[in-house]
């Protein structure tokens, strides 16, 4: 079995309104590709190693490209993906065209947009394994783009299991593996309207009535069963149809905002908050084992696919990952540094008033501000202790209430950052190194003999 080692982060966008909608309520047709690229920016924090997006035309003519994909490597990623995008945009004069140009001809504005962001320090390297990937057919209905926040740890077996069917992968990869298998579903899923309607439909009405049919929750109901592992898993038809599905126990996140206009998916809550400028109480989970679609009409469902399992949400994903300005994960992480205080007493010999507090990253200050609060609990009810003892023995001083009141919890800031670079998720060999010169450690009192991170 593969242990589960990675986070990554998608994001995905559905149009419900003609583009024309948007160019002239919000004076561009870049709306969807523009909020793409704050998302994926605000998302940067969760892949260094490369980036991808991709994007779905619905009414483009025969003859021409309705899907379209750009990826980079580096951790300079995103920039360059849509360095490469908007200028060509510009040249095109796209804010000049009519709405049925820009529908039918310019690359990369469209209804629906995915990106992703692939983190640094796992699986295979080169761009042939950066997502999104692409499924190709000659029927809209039957291209499949996909992407995910994921990590197969029964990759082998699904594997294994597409080749005795007769499929052959080009490529060994689990996200291939996903691809190849959710492929055959929409195959199957496609034929199954084909021969319900063979006898009725001519075509290119038969082509219609299948694209308007296609039941993604049949087609990932189909597969999901036998994944094993974290997952965000996200994917879009050539015709029209996305969905994001959430592993059963809930391991990686996934968020969802729903209006009239749009409906946006991604890694992280606030990132959905600030670009659309909406409150937390208008951005919902996507509960473990549920999938969020999103039809060809536009049409929103969120079904549950798969029964909610045991609660194992990732706790790097919450510590490290996620934002801080999160409400949840803020109120997480304050909760998660008082529950530690018990095992950090027992570690100092319970001597708080010889001891140094501190945090390493920055990731882990609110973790510390809990920590703080519970040591500070911890050294009220000591205080209080001490002073009735010795009050009830007649013992209690002005000298020796002083003492006590006196006493501490010592917090400093031990390191600093010397220059920004991102230490914790690079590659586990150089890791140290890097730590070493990122990080000034300044030195406590000779008296201070213990430091908690």
């Amino acid at each position: 079995m593969e242990q589960l080692k990675h986070e990554c982060g998608i994001v995905m966008i559905r149009l419900r309104k003609p583009l024309a909608y948007y160019k002239e309520k919000y004076g561009t047709y870049r709306y969807g590709l523009e909020k793409l690229y704050l998302m994926m920016e605000k998302q940067y924090n969760r892949g260094q190693e490369g980036a991808g997006v991709g994007v779905v035309k619905l009414d483009a003519q025969p003859g021409t490209e309705y899907v379209w994909r750009e990826r980079a490597l580096g951790s300079q990623a995103i920039q360059e993906i849509f360095s490469r995008i908007f200028p060509r945009l510009a040249a095109d004069d796209v804010e000049n065209l009519t709405p049925s140009q820009v529908e039918r001809e310019e690359p990369f504005v469209g209804e629906i947009y995915m990106g992703h962001l692939r983190y640094s320090t796992t699986g295979r390297s080169g761009l042939s394994y950066v997502h999104p990937f692409l499924r190709r057919n000659n029927w809209r209905s039957r291209n499949l783009l996909m992407c995910g926040n994921f990590n197969m740890t029964n990759v082998d077996e699904i594997f294994q299991s597409i080749v005795e069917r007769g499929q052959h992968p080009r490529l060994f990869s689990d996200t291939i593996v996903i691809l190849e298998q959710l492929g055959y579903a929409l195959d199957k899923e496609n034929h199954r309207i084909y021969r319900r309607y063979r006898n009725e439909l001519q075509e290119p009405a038969l082509t219609r009535r299948i694209e308007d049919e296609i039941d993604l929750a049949r087609v990932i109901g189909q597969c999901a069963p036998t994944w094993d592992g974290g997952y965000a898993m996200c994917g879009a038809t050539g015709s029209g149809d996305m969905f994001v599905i959430r592993d059963p126990h809930g391991i990686r996140p996934a968020f969802y905002y729903v209006d009239d206009e749009i409906v946006v998916v991604a890694s992280e809550r606030p990132v959905i908050q600030t670009v659309m400028d909406v409150d937390f109480g208008s951005v919902k989970e996507l509960m473990p084992g549920e999938a969020i679609m999103v039809n060809n009409h536009a049409e929103v469902k969120v079904e549950r696919i798969l029964p909610e399992g045991e609660n194992r949400r990732c706790s790097f994903e919450r510590i490290y990952f996620s934002r801080g300005s999160d409400a949840d994960i803020y109120r997480e992480r304050k909760e998660l540094g008082r529950l530690l205080v018990p095992r950090i007493l027992q570690a100092i010999d319970n001597d708080p008033d010889n001891t140094v507090f501190s945090f390493i990253p920055n990731t882990a200050e609110v973790a510390f501000m809990g920590m703080i609060r519970g040591l500070e609990q911890h050294l009220d009810a000591q205080r209080f202790e001490d002073i009735s003892r010795l009050s009830a023995a007649g013992e209690l001083t002005s000298e020796k209430l002083h003492e006590i009141m006196r006493r501490k919890i010592r917090e400093e800031k031990v390191a600093i950052k010397d220059i920004k670079l991102r230490t914790f998720i690079a590659e586990g060999d150089t890791r140290n190194d890097l730590a070493a010169h990122c990080l000034l450690y300044t030195s406590p009192s000779p008296r201070d003999r213990s430091l908690s991170r």
